[in-house]
Parts: C-alpha cells; sequence; structure tokens
C-alpha cells in the first residue's frame, strides 16, 4: 500500500538511491510505518521491508531529502524502537515514483523482541475517551507500547506466535493491523472489548465474584483494608494500602515478609512527590516508558504506613505503567502496595490457577485477565547515583534489551549467572541478552524459571550456544547446569569465569572498555581460585584475564553460610580478631552485647579449631559486622539487610566524616598507614599470611603464580568502632565515619595498584556499590586523584551483572585463542 507523494523532484534534480540497513529492536515497533510516513512527506519513492537482519529501506528521490528523512528518523524513532547499527550504500536509480512497504523477505527469525512497554499517552488518550471505542478498556495497546516480551512464544513474532493467538481480530481491529497508515499497523497485541481479552474478578476461593464492575469492587476492597492479587503485565502483584498499618502489618505476616521494603505504586509523580523528595532525575525515571521502582528519599509528614519500607529513609514507588492500572489509581486513588505476587524469594505467579494455589492464604480477592502470560518479569528497580540512573534489578521494561560487546562473540555464548540475584545473558555477534532478573537458585521455583527463562532467549534469539560460561563455584546450580548442557551436546566447550572477575568485566562491557583496569570488586562472598571466599578485591583485570593484586583482611566465619545469615556470628569473629579472645568478651557492644556467651565460646572455638569457620574477605561481611557492633541490626532476614540499615544509619549525617582507621600490609613490609592508622595488628597480618600462602590470580593454564597480594587491614577499624560506640557516639556518626573509612581504604586501595600497574581507569562493581554513600564518597576521591571512574548504568553492580561479565570474559578469551 503506498500513499501519494506530497511533491516530486524538479526535472533534472539530482536524484539518488540508498539502501540503509537498520538492525536492532525494529521490528513490531512500528519502524515500518514510521519510514513510510517520513518517505511519504518527503515525496521519496522506494520500500521498506523486515527480513531476517531486522529493517531493509530502500529510498529514492533527491539526496538532500534522503538525509533530511535519515536525520527525521534518528531524531524521533519510533519510541519501543532501539537501533544498534545503520549501514548505508548508494544503489542503482529505479526511477520509482512511490514508496511502498513490501512484504516481508525470509522471515523475522532474527528479530530483536522489545520489552514490555508502558501504555503510551495516544492510548491513554483513547482510554479516557467516552466517543472512541475503546473507552476504558483494560487492554489497550499500539506499536507504541504494551506486551511485547511476556506474549512472545515463539519467532517469529507475529500473532500466532504469541499469547494473543486464542483472540481473533474482529473488523475494524483488522483494518487497523493492515493499514500502514495506522498506529497499530502490525500490532500484534492489538484488541478492543469486542474481541480481546476481558477482565474478571475473583473471590479467595477461585469462585467469580458478583456482577459489576471489577475495576471498581477492587479499589473498594483496597480501601475497606483488604488484599488483593492483581494480574497486570508481566505478572500478580499482591496489593494493600500503604496507609494502613494493620493492612500492611497482615500482608507481611501471610508473605512471609518480615523488614524487607514494599514497592508501592503512585497515581501520578504528583503524587508519589507529596510523599516522598521526588527531584528532576528521580521524575524522569518514574515517568520513563520502562516504568521502574524508583528508589526516593522519605518526606516529613507523609501519610504511608511506617511499616512499608521499616528502617529505611526511602520509599520505592512505581507509577501505572497498564492501561488496567490507570483505571485502578484514576482520581488520585491512594498509594498502594504492589508488591510481588509470591511468596518470600519465590518467583512470581504467571498463571490463574497457578495463583490461586500459591496465593492461596495470602489474597483475599484475585483481579484476573484470560490473555496469557508467557514469560514473568519481576518489576525493575532503579535508584539515582550521582545524578544518573542506575538499574539495581533489571527487569519488566528493560529485558531482553541488548547491550553492546566490546568484542564480537565468534560463537554463541550462554552465561549462566551466579547462584543469588542470578540472571543469565545470551551473546550473539556483538550484542549480549541480559535476561530478567531470575532470583536465588536455591530456591525450587526459581531453579525451573531458570532453566525456562535460557530456553527462551535461546529460541527467540535462535542460537544454540556453543561456549558456556559459567562461575567457579562447583556447587552453584548455574554451574552445575552448565557443566549438564556441555555433558549433553557434543562440542560444547565450559569457561569457568572468577565472580570478582566477572563483575568487573561487567562494568567493562557496559562501558566498552578494552585493555585492562584497575577493578574494585566490592560484595559479600564470592568463590576464589584458592578456594576461599573471595569479597573484598583490588584487582587489575582485562576481559580475559585478572591478577589479585590486593584484598581486604580475612576473617573466619563460624558456621559458614550461617554466619551470613546471623551476622552476629561476623561481629564476633571480627571482634575476636581484632581484642583478642578475653577483651572481645569483655568488651561486646551494640546487639553482640546480648549474645548468649556459651554462643560466644562455642563460636571461638570452632573459629581457633577452623571447624566449619571459613576465610571471608568481603566487604558485605565487615558490613555486617559494623552494623551489630554499632548496634544497627543483628539480623539478615532478606541478603543485605545489615548493610542496607547501617547505610539507612547514616542518611542524615554529614559526607565529610571523619575517616576511621585501616592500613594496607604488604606482603614483605609491616604496613603503609591510612587515614591516620595505627600499625597494622598481629591479627590482620596472620590473617593476610594466611591467605597469601593461598597464591591466586586469574591467570589461565599453567602460568606462573604472580606476587602475593597485599592485604588491607580492617581491624584498626573495627576498634574504633568499638570505643565510639562505648564513648557513646550516636550510630549515625558511627556509620558516617564507616563509610568514610571504607572510601579512605579503598581510594588508597586504588593509589596502589595504579602505583604498580600504571593503569588510571578504575571499575567499581559488586552489591557493595549499590550503596549511594559510599560511591557518592568514593568516585569523587578518585577522580580527585585523576583516575577515571567505571561504575554500571544498565545492568545491576550486584549478582544481577555478574553475567554479562561473564559472556564478555568467554567472547575475549575466546577471540584470543584461549577458549
Amino acid at each position: 500500500m503506498s500513499l501519494p507523494r506530497r511533491e516530486s523532484p524538479a526535472a533534472g534534480a539530482a536524484v539518488v538511491r540508498r539502501r540503509i540497513r537498520v538492525r536492532g529492536i525494529v521490528q513490531g515497533v512500528g519502524f515500518r510505518p514510521t519510514v513510510y510516513r517520513l518517505a511519504a512527506e518527503r515525496g521519496l519513492g522506494g520500500w521498506v521491508l523486515n527480513d531476517a537482519e531486522g529493517v531493509l529501506i530502500e529510498l529514492e528521490g533527491p539526496p538532500g531529502r534522503i538525509d533530511d528523512l535519515v536525520a527525521a528518523l534518528a531524531d524521533h524513532p519510533p519510541p519501543l524502537a532501539q537501533v544498534t547499527a545503520v549501514e548505508s550504500a548508494d544503489v542503482p536509480a529505479r526511477g520509482e515514483a512511490a514508496f511502498v512497504i513490501a512484504p516481508s523477505s525470509g522471515g523475522e527469525k532474527t528479530a530483536l523482541v522489545s520489552p514490555d512497554m508502558a501504555v503510551c499517552p495516544d492510548c491513554l488518550r483513547e482510554l479516557a475517551d467516552p466517543r472512541d471505542r475503546r473507552y476504558r478498556y483494560p487492554f489497550i495497546n499500539c506499536t507504541n507500547c504494551g506486551p511485547r516480551y511476556s506474549i512472545i512464544i515463539d519467532i517469529p513474532y507475529d500473532r500466532p506466535q504469541t499469547t494473543m493467538r486464542g483472540f481473533t481480530m474482529c473488523g475494524p481491529c483488522r483494518r487497523e493491523y493492515d493499514d500502514p497508515a495506522d498506529r497499530r499497523f502490525h500490532a500484534q497485541p492489538n484488541a478492543c472489548p469486542a474481541c480481546g481479552p476481558r477482565l474478571a474478578l475473583l473471590d479467595a476461593c477461585g469462585r467469580a465474584a458478583a456482577a459489576g464492575d471489577p475495576v471498581l469492587a477492587v479499589r473498594e476492597a483496597l480501601l475497606a483494608g483488604r488484599i488483593a492479587a492483581i494480574k497486570g503485565l508481566t505478572g500478580f502483584h499482591l496489593a494493600c494500602d500503604a496507609r494502613s498499618d494493620a493492612a500492611v502489618r497482615e500482608l507481611r505476616r501471610r508473605k512471609g515478609r518480615d523488614q524487607k521494603a514494599f514497592a508501592m505504586m503512585a497515581a501520578s509523580a504528583d503524587a508519589a512527590a507529596r510523599r516522598a523528595l521526588v527531584g528532576g532525575a528521580e521524575r524522569l525515571l518514574l515517568e520513563s516508558r520502562e516504568r521502574p521502582v524508583v528508589l526516593v528519599r522519605k518526606r516529613a509528614g507523609h501519610d504511608l504506613s511506617a511499616l512499608v519500607a521499616p528502617a529505611s529513609p526511602y520509599f520505592g514507588f512505581m507509577l501505572p505503567y497498564a492501561p488496567l492500572h490507570y483505571l485502578l489509581f484514576e482520581d488520585d486513588f491512594p498509594p498502594m502496595v504492589m508488591t510481588s505476587g509470591n511468596l518470600s524469594e519465590e518467583p512470581i505467579c504467571r498463571e490463574d490457577a497457578e495463583a490461586l494455589r500459591r496465593l492461596a492464604g495470602i489474597a483475599d480477592l484475585y483481579l484476573v485477565h484470560d490473555r496469557p502470560i508467557h514469560t514473568v518479569c519481576d518489576d525493575s528497580v532503579m535508584a539515582v547515583q550521582r545524578g544518573r540512573g542506575l538499574i539495581l534489578r533489571r527487569g519488566r521494561g528493560f529485558a531482553p534489551r541488548p547491550l553492546a560487546l566490546p568484542v564480537e562473540a565468534a560463537e554463541p555464548i550462554l552465561a549462566v549467572g551466579p547462584e543469588l540475584k542470578n540472571a543469565v545473558c545470551v551473546a550473539r555477534g556483538g550484542e549480549a541478552f541480559v535476561g530478567q532478573h531470575v532470583g536465588d537458585l536455591k530456591n525450587a521455583l526459581a531453579a525451573g524459571y531458570f532453566e525456562t527463562t535460557i530456553n527462551k532467549l535461546e529460541r527467540l534469539l535462535e542460537v544454540r550456544p556453543r561456549i558456556i560460561a559459567h562461575d567457579l563455584h562447583p556447587a552453584y546450580l548455574s554451574t552445575r547446569c552448565a557443566r549438564r548442557r556441555a555433558a549433553g551436546e557434543e562440542g560444547v566447550r565450559l569457561i569457568g569465569v572468577q565472580h570478582h572477575h566477572a563483575h568487573i568485566a561487567s562494568v567493562m562491557a557496559e562501558n566498552g572498555l578494552a585493555g585492562e583496569v584497575i577493578g574494585l570488586a566490592m560484595d559479600g562472598t564470592g568463590y576464589g581460585p584458592d578456594g576461599t571466599a573471595w569479597g573484598g578485591e583490588v584487582l587489575r583485570a582485562s576481559a580475559a584475564h585478572f591478577q589479585r593484586l590486593g584484598h581486604l583482611a580475612c576473617v573466619p566465619l563460624p558456621g559458614g553460610d550461617a554466619a551470613v545469615e546471623n551476622p552476629v556470628r561476623t561481629a564476633w569473629a571480627f571482634l575476636v580478631r581484632a581484642l583478642g579472645p578475653q577483651e572481645a568478651l569483655r568488651r561486646r557492644t551494640g546487639r553482640l552485647a546480648g549474645a548468649a556467651e556459651e554462643d560466644l565460646l562455642l563460636w571461638r572455638e570452632m573459629m581457633e579449631k577452623g571447624v566449619n569457620s571459613p576465610l571471608a574477605c568481603g566487604l558485605g561481611r565487615l558490613f555486617d559486622a559494623v552494623s551489630v557492633l554499632a548496634g544497627v541490626c543483628a539480623d539478615n532476614s532478606y541478603e543485605g539487610q545489615a548493610a542496607v540499615e547501617l547505610q539507612a544509619a547514616a542518611e542524615d549525617a554529614p559526607d565529610d566524616a571523619e575517616p576511621y582507621d585501616f592500613a594496607i600490609i604488604g606482603p614483605g613490609d609491616a604496613g603503609s598507614a591510612g587515614a591516620g592508622s595505627r600499625a597494622p595488628s598481629s591479627a590482620a597480618a596472620s590473617s593476610g599470611a594466611s591467605r597469601r600462602r593461598a597464591r591466586s590470580s586469574g591467570a589461565s593454564g599453567g602460568a606462573a603464580a604472580p606476587p602475593a597480594a597485599w592485604v588491607i587491614d580492617t581491624l584498626p577499624l573495627i576498634r574504633a568502632v568499638v570505643a565510639d560506640v562505648e564513648a557513646g557516639c550516636a550510630r549515625s556518626a558511627v556509620s558516617a565515619r564507616f563509610h568514610a573509612g571504607v572510601a579512605a581504604m579503598l581510594r588508597a586501595g586504588a593509589r596502589r595498584a595504579r602505583e604498580e600497574t600504571g593503569l588510571a581507569r578504575v571499575a567499581l562493581a559488586g552489591g557493595c556499590f549499590a550503596n549511594d554513600r559510599l560511591v557518592r564518597t568514593l568516585a569523587p576521591a578518585l577522580e580527585a586523584d585523576g583516575l577515571e571512574v567505571f561504575v554500571h548504568r544498565d545492568v545491576p553492580p550486584g549478582d544481577g551483572g555478574v553475567a554479562l561479565g561473564q559472556a564478555y570474559v568467554a567472547a575475549a578469551r575466546v577471540s584470543q585463542g584461549r577458549g
């Protein structure tokens, strides 16, 4: 189909023909109709079509008009498009006067699938227009918005390959679908009240509720303090009135979520701003088409329950993103808790029957619909860090959007990620596709979701990975999965990637970095090549290899994983190392003071005898210990709770607090002071020596061991914390000084690394760098030292970003013949 040209080239005017190849997320997002409209407006001839590589365009006319079209397309692409590459070449003119949308060529087998996106302004206007045939229709969508990744079953992306295949379009919808001038041209989820999905309201037993408006009934139930399970765009939410202590308390009890903050939905950014400090950067994120949950500082005097986000200075707000949400929150409906529809640590529910089974005893009623969800996605979570958005959890709105790899994958790569906060990655050519948040693979349901996610990405990208990158930890489910897959298919190679190397490589991949960097990889734990638990690492790293230059001093954790779950054990270990056994028993501070003495003596004996007390050097464990010693938090009911609450304790303290002491112990010296520190303790020195006996690096094959790493002694810091607590210092002051001390020790570590290597680029990675106070203190200090700092933005700094790093390491090693 073609439109009359607005104008034709003047007689004798130069006419050229140009072929333009566009790659990326360019199919099913209104790209061809946009090109068609721009070409018709400029009187250009030619055609546009979808093919196996993306979109192919041929334009014929005056070169100035062609250039103008290309510029207009670059400045104003379709909202859901993501162009990853454009190639252009002149071809012989054919004398074509009209522009057409040509039939697809060679199928759409490698078309990239758009993430699910928030409803667009055009659809919202129709939703609110009583004269429109989709007035108040909760499934309104077009090529610029709506479900994509969550509904596609297989490729090519057309209606029979989506969960809309059971809905036959009515005449008006079909005419829209077939009209290139309509914004619903080839919109696969296109529907209306006459032919599309419908809502239903069920009671707690799954029985159909009384007739009437389901949306109105749910609004009334929420205001009455009831808990509703709501099926949305990419899964179920559990909702309750965020202003009601009773409702929030009951949701916590039923869901089994004691302390971790709940996300909320507000009717608008202004509604959120009445309860939180929403700055310009936060507002942009809230109103973005991805519609993530955004962490915003609580406003004094808000009307929300203190139980929504206990012990946190932040609320997590998101805005409506599905048409159903706009109907639920119209007329400035008050904020509602909108948390994942699951029991804690499980994947969110996808199907109606599944929700009725798994959420029984939690939900009082269910608002469901008959458009199936094929792939569930958690809400993405973001924060503003140094004025820019940072993804903390990558899910709806972002997955499976590709990221560019600095080196092309010669063969398809599957990176299976870590054990906690798992997300997988598939690399093909120069692109890496990071999947949605999967979660903790120790959970059986999450483990199944992990396999399902891998299978879907492989199917949509039409790849059979020949290389599988995995963590070094032999017991991780992801590692076992990698080995099982490799054993079951001939020619598949395994590449093991150390956890913290993957963290740094992830930052490098996102920032397009080749060559070497100084890597500060700071988290709770990761399996080291020497078999010990790493986590406070200063690395010299490239994509293909790494060397451990230094690390935080090691401390034995009595009970291993039990110490992670119960940070009182960790605090006791640090205190014994810092003060000695007898002094530690006498000077227990903070939340350690109430620990049973028989437990402390047992844990001390375990450490002394080396019984189930693995050495660990993770910065996350240091956060745990100080949180306990300062009297802030003695529990990790969710991962990182003690560290999160320690950061929160310093929220109102000035950023220029005096840092606590530390020291750096070199392999052959007595230690160099930092932040006014005293000489390193013998306990820390022996800890460093024990670590140095197990020399380690990322060198592969039979490479000689590198020089022993130096150690950052944190025990002076522990002694200073205890002294301040004994002197009656406020928790906020202790936390502020601690954060300043950590920033100072990492700055000193980076300086020493630069002296040893000559490198001037620093990559910050690991879950500890989700801590805004730490980053806003450390990054400017590093920059003041003349170092260039690189951080994450598009993937999480924590374990959700590890798979991207694994993929980059694997691609780099293969390109160097080391895979």
